[in-house]
């Protein structure tokens, strides 16, 4: 690596892909919100130094050297594997699912330093979850969360329309809660309670920790998953395939 530029970062291990026979370029969410992208020499070698370091979810401290065309993982230390993640198919699922959404909200060249934070605390909340109804509502969170810090906060307190006090409709497309009259004119919206849309300003507003302890049921819980699945897809314009999956578990 002699006269090689190096920098050091936090990262968060989004994805990875195989480069040749023992390589991996590995996706990350820096520390400071950027994306980069990295190759990882050896970490698919049995033993090699590097594989346990750039595990999917995994947070480490990289140094990492500027190559030709990518990056190059010089060194990584661990600072949390989110073990708890690994051998459960839902963790992985729900991990997998936010990690998705993650690298669809970040970009390289582009600071911003609330959502590794929030990353990291999400998948410590699918660490901490206690059934799949807390698991399902902690995904659901997090896409509305780091959404809504992206622009796209759904409107829940009037129909977006017309600013109808009461809306009890709910249209991904239009933006958020819609009244009955206007949501007549708006192809794909639902009818929801005032519950429903209660808990979708929960999943805005609300802390990880409030979340999971509160008492939510199954039902509701994977309304709010399927509700941020068509949010999120609808507004990063993409389909969302580990959320679909997680969906259909």
């Amino acid at each position: 690596m002699a006269g090689r530029r190096t920098q050091r970062t936090r990262g968060i291990v989004l994805d990875h892909v195989k480069l040749g026979e023992q390589d991996l370029i590995v996706t990350l969410l820096t520390a400071g919100g950027e994306q980069a992208r990295a190759v990882a020499k050896g970490a698919r070698k049995p033993g090699g130094r590097l594989a346990a370091r750039v595990e999917l979810f995994s947070e480490a401290d990289f140094l990492l050297a500027s190559g030709r065309n990518l990056d190059i993982v010089s060194e990584a230390a661990l600072v949390d594997p989110h073990e708890r993640l690994r051998g459960d198919l839902e963790r992985v699922s729900a991990a997998s699912a936010a990690c998705e959404v993650a690298r669809l909200t970040s970009f390289e060249d582009a600071e911003d330093p609330f959502v590794y934070p929030l990353l990291s605390r999400s998948l410590k909340a699918f660490e901490e979850t206690a059934d799949q109804p807390h698991l399902d509502m902690a995904v659901a969170a997090y896409a509305f969360k780091v959404l809504a810090h992206e622009g796209w906060r759904p409107e829940l307190d009037h129909c977006i329309a017309c600013g109808d006090p009461a809306p009890l409709w709910f249209s991904a497309g239009a933006g958020g809660a819609l009244c009955e009259s206007c949501a007549r004119e708006v192809p794909g919206a639902e009818p929801v309670s005032s519950s429903q849309l209660a808990w979708v300003r929960a999943l805005v507003g609300s802390t990880f920790d409030q979340l999971l302890a509160a008492d939510v049921s199954a039902e509701g819980a994977l309304w709010l998953l399927g509700t941020a699945h068509t949010w999120a897809a609808t507004h990063l314009d993409a389909r969302l395939r580990a959320f679909e999956f997680m969906l259909a578990l």
